[in-house]
């Protein structure tokens, strides 16, 4: 170290730092005997060399040279003689210090004998000795820095050892170093606890493959080093290691195979192989070949060695289904550029190789110019054209086989392939008319597959079942519901599968490879039935709608109408909506029809609308009926189809929304829905298509809806022991109703009838006026009366009796008799009958009278023929019909009123069926009942007098009494009676009455000591039950409507007066039974509030108790009561 001379300059400089350090770092490393003890120390000073030679490097590293390496590397050497004695730190140390060493000093002149040891020295440090277990846990940090030293060292030896070719004899120290060193890195990539690490041994084991030009000690490695990385890229280890180390390993892979089994490393061998084949001279022996690696670079090595690749490549190129771009950018390389440079050499790999590049093939990825593809590769090897056609019909055939794995991805993969091999065939021209129909096949053979394992959706009805019957969003544009749900496939489970067959039904072929494929499944309709029908259907519309959107820009631009491609995606088209035309039409709901195949029916529907605009509208005769009846299918998601054709019908054809779609065609609909009536065609949708149709059109539409209410009654009559059937046309007869009575032409106009109000007025209290107008009357009467009587001379009283003579009148009397039993027939053609006769005479002024009187308009006819029919069923067991038709007359009562010559007669004839409901069994059909007959009464008014109060006395009264027991007795209250007198007033002590009292005369019950008491309504309440949302509490509020009807509209005698209010007088204080009370008033307000006196809930005048003079009896106070 002495003799080193020094040079000028900064490797002067740099020298002088060095030795330093070196000099105490040589004395530590000769002198000292603990070499535990004094590593801290030269951890120092190596770490102080590390920091030296790095500073040099980054600043000028020409002045390193191999004297520097020469001079730092005498006390590091006495260091590695005692490494063991050492901690890893130090250990690690010395290794980064040798890579500075390598790297930027020896460079290639370091020594061989150096270069081995050194190579030992870093595979025993990293792996421990061959066939020993490790003495101490090495930590990743030292593994991946003695990595890294191996990669120089390896990189620095290569030009001057392993460059050169050897014999086959010879044996070189170097290269037998390399198997320790191949061994540790291929064991840290398979078993690297860490991605750094696993780095690091690719990255020397590139170096060992791009450094050694002598193929056979390549050869020798190969067989582990393709073994030890198919490892790694291939299950299961491949899901535990991270995606940069797999990119590695496959760039790895790729450049191991490169420099050992290129075309141009092994064309020697690959001209013999053509010569022997020539020859037809197999020299390949197979014994021995399996047991012992052949090292000679013969044909048979060749070939042994290329079928073991072939197992290898299969395993490791199971990473193409790996979901990370780069790993599957890193698989496309790799396979390209094998199959560029081992083109010959790998010939039996090709089929694997394409397959991988076909499945990583990504158009989306912006490709250079200058990077080879897979096309410009089949541009060049024809045969690679026939593998990728190969290898795409293989995949198609076995697409319904894959189709029906549980493996979602495996799934989506085989579909994304045939997408991918589609495009690229395509791109290369390649056109068979065998795969295309076996594409096709395919694909309905998948989608067959895919719906019968998919487990139906649950969906839950977003649409309400009564669409029909509350289709109000129907009068408003819905833009924002005209797009469908999947029908085939709508399991969130499969959803990205479903994408991917949509894209790749999308993107498969030419248009007119589409519309071929179309049509081939348009064979299958009407001869298949089931799952394969639908998957039929809805694949041939798929076909079609990808074929119209792909030619739409180019016919932006040209007119391709008169193409023949496009006249046969017309026809194609045409017979697609015929048949799902004929689809719609034949829906039924008797029939347990597949709601799918309607589904893509209406889809088809919606379509056709879309493209034809305004044109469709002819085709509305025969597709809107059958759209609309689907609004009300049991099947929500069928609801939900009908309502967005509707919308995309609605904005297709111009119409501002549905409800002007339906108003504008609705004599198509009331058509259609006639015939079915007609031949008794009757379904709950058609009555709820009605129904929601004479809602849209309001009361306009009433007047031709003759032959339909005509057929609907006829059903009934013929169906009248289907309660809910019935049901159903009482649903459209209601709705008639509810129409009919808005409209402003019931009456024609020019008639006398005019709405006649039965409120009952209340007596006027008498005014000075008043009187005098009476008494000037009374004065007028009795003038006029003297006025007669002097004007008439006096006549004695008469001395027989007034009238005819008795026997002249009997005798006329029995002549008219006998003229009546037998009758003339040629004096009643002369006289025209008997002008005599009054009841004749009477008939004839009747005749003359409604010959004379205007008839009503349609509606009112057609009203009064529903209610005349809704008696008949008003006794049906379904208790929502009966409510049903009970609110039908409450409804149709006031409208038909004006005309009292043909609404009385229908009160006459509805009457006892309808006041019989009051007592139904079910509440809410008796609460109906009660408004029913306040509606009639309110109609009728004092028409319904006599009714009533027969009615009253045959168990009304009764009945009202029991209501309004069991409605206390459901609110937990009963009221408690108590005290004396004849006020019957209810009688409690307790708080006293100090402001406003009235005084009331009772008698001590000995009738001697008067005695004063107050009086005080009291009830023990008891919260219970449902209080008034019970069914008892209900009924009795319909009840008390009733009454206050009857006693607002119709006369009643005082009995029936009296038994009303004693019934009610208990609820007259509470604040909703005002209407009530002031209908009491009206008629005896007197009565009134003597009931409510006697209760105590009336308030009288102030003043204290006091005795009457001469009458024996004093006045108590009633507390509460003003006057």
């Amino acid at each position: 170290m002495a003799t080193t001379i020094a040079t000028p300059g900064p490797r002067n400089d740099f020298f002088k730092q060095l030795r330093t350090v070196c000099v105490p770092l040589s004395r530590l490393a000769l002198q000292s005997t603990d070499k535990a003890a004094a590593s801290k120390e030269i951890l120092t000073h190596v770490e102080s060399l590390i920091g030296l030679w790095a500073a040099q490097v980054s600043s000028d590293a020409t002045v390193l040279d191999e004297k520097l390496a020469e001079y730092t590397f005498f006390p590091v050497s006495h260091l590695l003689r005692f490494h063991d004695q050492f901690p890893i730190r130090v250990v690690e140390a010395i290794i980064k210090l040798l890579r500075f060493l390598i790297q930027y000093g020896w460079k290639q002149k370091i020594s061989e004998d150096l270069a081995i040891q050194l190579l030992f020295f870093f595979s025993f440090t990293i792996g421990g000795s061959p066939g020993q277990a490790k003495k101490r846990h090495v930590p990743e940090e030292t593994v991946v820095e003695g990595f890294k030293a191996l990669e120089v060292l390896i990189t620095a030896i290569g030009p001057s050892n392993l460059l050169a070719s050897k014999a086959p004899d010879e044996q070189n120290e170097a290269v037998s170093a390399l198997g320790p060193a191949i061994t540790v890195m291929l064991d840290a990539i398979t078993d690297g606890v860490a991605p750094a690490v696993q780095l690091e041994a690719l990255q020397c084991l590139q170096a060992v493959y791009t450094t050694t030009r002598n193929q056979q000690v390549l050869a020798r490695f190969l067989p582990g080093t393709v073994s030890s990385l198919t490892k790694v890229l291939a299950p299961p280890l491949q899901q535990k290691t991270q995606r940069r180390v797999l990119v590695r390993c496959l760039q790895v892979l790729n450049i191991v195979l490169v420099n050992v089994l290129s075309d141009i490393k092994v064309r020697g061998i690959l001209k013999q192989i053509e010569t022997e084949d020539k020859a037809k001279i197999d020299d390949a022996q197979p014994s021995g070949g399996t047991e012992k690696p052949q090292t000679e670079l013969t044909p048979a090595w060749l070939r042994a060695t290329t079928a073991q690749i072939k197992i290898a490549l299969a395993a490791a190129l199971k990473v193409r289904t790996h979901g990370a771009q780069d790993v599957q950018s890193a698989v496309s390389k790799f396979c390209i550029s094998v199959l560029d440079e081992c083109h010959l050499s790998l010939a039996n790999c090709q089929s694997i190789l394409v397959e991988s590049a076909m499945m990583v093939e990504n158009e989306e990825t912006e490709r250079s110019m200058l990077e080879t593809s897979l096309q410009d590769l089949a541009a060049i090897h024809p045969e690679l054209g026939d593998c990728i056609q190969a290898t795409l019909y293989n995949w198609v055939t076995s697409l319904p086989r894959l189709i029906q794995s549980n493996d979602e991805r495996i799934k989506q993969l085989a579909v994304r392939n045939i997408l991918r091999g589609s495009r690229m065939a395509s791109g290369m021209g390649m056109d068979s008319s065998t795969l295309n129909d076996s594409l096709g096949d395919s694909l309905r053979d998948s989608i067959v597959a895919l719906v019968k394992s998919s487990k139906p959706s649950k969906v839950v009805g977003d649409v309400d079942e009564n669409t029909l019957s509350t289709a109000t969003d129907l009068t408003v544009s819905r833009p924002d519901i005209q797009s469908y749900p999947p029908v085939l496939l709508d399991s969130e489970g499969i959803k990205s599968t479903r994408a991917e067959i949509t894209k790749l039904i999308a993107n498969i072929g030419s248009p007119a490879q589409q519309t071929k494929l179309a049509a081939a499944m348009l064979g299958y309709l009407r001869d298949s039935e089931g799952v394969e029908q639908i998957a039929s259907c809805w694949l041939a519309f798929e076909l079609l709608k990808t074929t119209y959107n792909s030619t739409s820009d180019m016919e932006d631009l040209l007119d391709m109408s008169c193409l023949d491609e496009n006249q046969y995606q017309e026809q194609v088209f045409q017979e697609l909506y015929d048949f799902s035309a004929s689809i719609l039409a034949s829906h039924s709901d008797a029939q347990d029809n597949d709601w799918r195949i309607e589904a893509i029916a209406l889809e088809v529907t919606a379509f056709a609308a879309s493209r034809m605009k305004e044109d469709f509208r002819p085709e509305l005769i025969d597709v809107l009926y059958p759209v609309t009846t689907f609004l009300g299918s049991s099947t929500p998601q069928l609801r939900s189809h009908a309502i967005t054709t509707l919308n995309v019908i609605a904005a297709s054809c111009g119409y501002k929304s549905v409800s002007e779609l339906v108003v504008d065609n609705a004599d198509y609909m009331v058509n259609s829905i006639s015939l079915r009536l007609n031949t008794f065609d009757i379904s709950p949708a058609s009555t709820k298509v009605l129904v929601m149709l004479i809602r849209l059109t309001g009361p306009r539409l009433i007047p031709f809806l003759d032959d339909v209410v005509a057929a609907i009654f006829a059903a009934l009559d013929n169906y009248h022991g289907y309660p809910v059937f019935v049901e159903s046309l009482f649903s459209v007869l209601s709705e008639v109703v509810t129409q009919g009575v808005k409209s402003d032409m019931l009456l024609l106009a020019g008639s006398n009838h005019q709405a006649v109000s039965h409120l009952k007025q209340g007596p006027q209290p008498l005014g000075v006026d008043t009187i005098v107008d009476t008494l000037n009357k009374r004065a007028k009467r009795a003038k006029r009366a003297r006025e007669e009587e002097e004007a008439e001379p006096s006549e004695p009283h008469p001395k027989k009796p007034w009238g005819p003579d008795k026997t002249k009148e009997a005798s006329q009397a029995k002549s008219l008799l006998d003229q009546l039993e037998n009758p003339d027939p040629d004096e009643d053609e002369k006289e025209g009958g008997l002008p005599d006769d009054p009841s004749s005479a009477l008939a004839a002024r009747e005749d003359d009278e409604k010959k004379n009187q205007p008839s009503n308009t349609p509606t009112y006819a057609l009203l009064t023929r529903v209610l005349t029919l809704s008696q008949h069923y008003l006794t049906s067991p379904t208790p929502t019909l009966r409510k049903s038709l009970l609110d039908l007359v409450a409804t149709v009562s006031p409208a038909l009123a004006p005309d009292e010559n043909a609404f009385l007669p229908l009160v006459h004839t509805v009457w006892p069926v309808v006041v019989a409901r009051i007592k139904d069994p079910e509440p809410f059909v008796a609460i109906a009942a009660c408004k029913a007959l306040g509606s009639m009464c309110e109609a009728a008014g004092d028409f319904m007098a006599s009714r009533f109060k027969q009615e009253w006395g045959d168990g009304m009264a009764k009945w009202l009494r029991g209501v309004k027991r069991e409605a206390v007795k459901g609110r937990g209250e009963m009221p408690r009676r108590t005290g004396t007198g004849a006020g019957r007033a209810f009688i409690t002590g307790g708080k006293k009455a100090e402001d406003t009292e009235i005084v009331l005369p009772i008698r001590d019950v000995n009738g001697g000591e008067l005695s004063s008491k107050q009086l005080v309504s009291t009830t023990s309440s008891t919260s219970g039950a449902l209080g008034r949302f019970s069914q008892a509490h209900q009924l009795w509020d319909a009840a008390l409507g009733l009454v206050t009807a009857i006693l607002k509209y119709v006369r009643v005698d005082d009995e029936m007066f009296d038994e009303m209010l004693e019934v009610v007088v208990d609820v007259l204080h509470e604040p909703e039974r005002r209407e009530l009370k002031e209908a009491l008033e009206t008629i005896n307000a007197d009565a009134v509030w003597l009931a409510l006196y006697e209760r105590g809930r009336v308030k009288g005048v102030k003043g204290t108790p006091r005795a009457v003079k001469g009458f024996g009896f004093e006045f108590v106070r009633v507390p509460g009561v003003v006057a």
